[in-house]
């Protein structure tokens, strides 16, 4: 653990400051700087800083080069899971035991959320380190909760009727049709506008934005039926707004998620009491929208399009992304046509 050799102390407008150094000349050097700051009304940086105050400093400081889109994501899981635990804390007063109930809080959620958690817990005090406003990582040694990569799956044949039914009944699903049809990621639906639509040699064209890899930003045709419901979208509108009219939120997609399980449940048969869905619940619980994508890209592995067109159509990053989806695809093939090949007749 680091020990500076020198603390120096100061007192300003009633409120008492420290300052550490390996040598006398850089503990005064950085009281100095301290002073200078506060008589000048800019942010100190410093131990007594809270979390929030630093997070929002490191953010800035570090994440210049961020784009704005993922900028969002890790604001927004910074406040929920951390800010809102140790936002108001000294940074000098987190302990790792603050730090392991955060990671602990996590557990049962995705690997990659717990990954990304982990990471953003450990920028936030590790940076801190390195300015010297405390003298060790709190979360340096924290254990990620078990987090299991699970493998996307697509819609059952049952599931797809379900969700098909439930997409006729309002428009309030156009952000998950955008998913299915034409294999947006959630944040690619959200910020599809009319814009976005063309007719390229008589076929309608998603322009889709996507800035998560370099093969995210693509063209992708649509079905026409699709396409029809969409056409007149002005251009600068979003394609699937929430109910207010304007993009989704974090809250207004989590809603309309609720309100999709809910259309699908009852489609594949739950039965109402008081408008309330009466347990068991026909539909899996490890349903996501995101399955849609997952199942756009089956669909194009049946169709027999090839896997190179497939990785500009998801935008996947490598080949071997979407190889591993027609790869599934191909075994299951293989274990339903099993009787075929062994020639037998199932169920002898």
């Amino acid at each position: 653990m680091k020990k500076y050799k020198v603390r120096k102390t100061f007192t300003f407008d009633g409120k008492r400051y420290e300052a550490y150094g390996d040598t006398e000349k850089e503990a005064l050097f950085m009281m100095f700087e301290k002073k200078k700051a506060l008589e000048e009304g800019r942010v100190v940086v410093s131990g007594s800083m809270t979390v929030a105050e630093w997070t929002k400093t490191a953010l800035s400081s570090y994440k210049q080069n961020v784009k704005p889109e993922v900028m969002k994501d890790m604001t927004t899981r910074i406040r929920k899971h951390i800010l809102s635990v140790l936002g108001s804390k000294p940074l000098k007063a987190v302990k790792p035991l603050d730090c392991q109930a955060i990671m602990n809080s996590s557990a049962g959620m995705s690997f990659s959320h717990v990954t990304k958690l982990y990471q953003e817990l450990n920028f936030i005090f590790s940076t801190a380190v390195k300015n010297k406003l405390i003298l060790e990582n709190p979360a340096e040694d924290v254990v990620k909760p078990r987090a299991e990569k699970g493998r996307r799956q697509a819609l059952t044949p049952e599931e797809r009727r379900a969700f098909l039914e439930a997409c006729e009944k309002t428009d309030r699903f156009r952000i998950f049709q955008l998913m299915y049809y034409c294999g947006c990621r959630p944040s690619e639906a959200i910020a599809c506008e009319g814009r976005d639509i063309s007719i390229t040699d008589g076929v309608a064209i998603l322009h889709i934005r996507g800035t998560k890899t370099v093969n995210s930003n693509r063209i992708v045709p649509m079905p026409e039926d699709f396409y029809s419901l969409i056409k007149d979208t002005p251009p600068a509108e979003p394609i699937a707004p929430n109910a207010k009219g304007r993009h989704h939120t974090e809250s207004s997609y989590a809603r309309a998620v609720s309100s999709l399980r809910r259309e699908m449940n009852i489609a594949l048969g739950c039965k109402l009491y008081r408008n309330q869905l009466v347990p068991p619940l026909p539909l899996r619980e490890s349903f996501v929208p995101y399955e849609l994508r997952h199942t756009f890209c089956t669909d194009l592995a049946k169709k027999g399009i090839d896997v190179r067109i497939a990785q500009r159509l998801m935008g996947h990053a490598t080949i071997q992304m979407t190889a591993d989806i027609y790869t599934h695809i191909e075994d299951q093939q293989i274990l339903s046509e099993s009787f075929k090949i062994l020639g037998k007749s199932q169920g002898k």
